[in-house]
């Protein structure tokens, strides 16, 4: 079966590249907006699934993945920041402080129509950085497409202090010993199939 990744992310092309499984990519059109009194949670988890279905008319015959991410800073969401300006106050207020990340899959079988889901949580204690520190991260990592402004796969790993998850990959974007679990449940072993991607 064909393997497609449902999103446009360049994070996790390159984390679903390492387990060496030829896949293609499709961007889904999903409207992201949490709904009112929705957990962040439910929020990942329903747009994870979403974005795999969106897709699925293109690939009746693929395995495909979906996922989403939501950060969460003392109980208020945070997005990605978009502007230089807006990553300056992102991690003005996640110094020091503990974050919670949801990462949601979902892998849809869209010959069968069976889903699998999961979500991953991760907790990061942030660094008590300088304002210097943060513009010279800036500079060097401009992580404007990031969900709290810093790239933990890159130099943001200096603004964190630690985490806690079961899978790190989680962090970035995809949960990848969740994923390897579902694709095996659906007849795909990563390391028996993979060696061509």
């Amino acid at each position: 079966m064909r393997l497609v990744l449902a999103s446009t992310s360049p994070y996790r092309r390159e984390l679903l590249a390492r387990l060496q499984v030829p896949f293609e990519a499709a961007a889904p059109r999903v409207d992201e907006t949490p709904l009112p009194g929705e957990r962040p949670d439910d929020t990942a988890l329903r747009l994870a699934v979403a974005k795999a279905r969106a897709v699925a008319d293109q690939f009746p015959d693929a395995l495909i993945i979906g996922s989403d991410q939501v950060a969460l800073l003392e109980g208020a969401q945070l997005g990605k920041p978009g502007t230089h300006d807006k990553a300056v106050e992102q991690l003005r207020r996640m110094r020091g402080k503990t974050l919670e990340f949801h990462t949601a899959l979902a892998l849809l079988n869209a010959r069968t129509g069976r889903v699998q889901t999961a979500v991953v949580p991760v907790r990061l204690i942030m660094r008590n950085y300088t304002d210097a520190q943060i513009e010279a991260y800036l500079r060097k990592d401009q992580p404007y497409n990031c969900c709290g402004s810093a790239k933990s796969e890159s130099l943001g790993i200096a603004l964190i202090a630690r985490y806690e998850t079961e899978d790190p990959n989680a962090l970035v974007g995809l949960p990848l010993i969740k994923l390897t679990e579902m694709l095996a449940n659906e007849g795909l072993d990563v390391l028996t199939h993979g060696g061509e991607g």
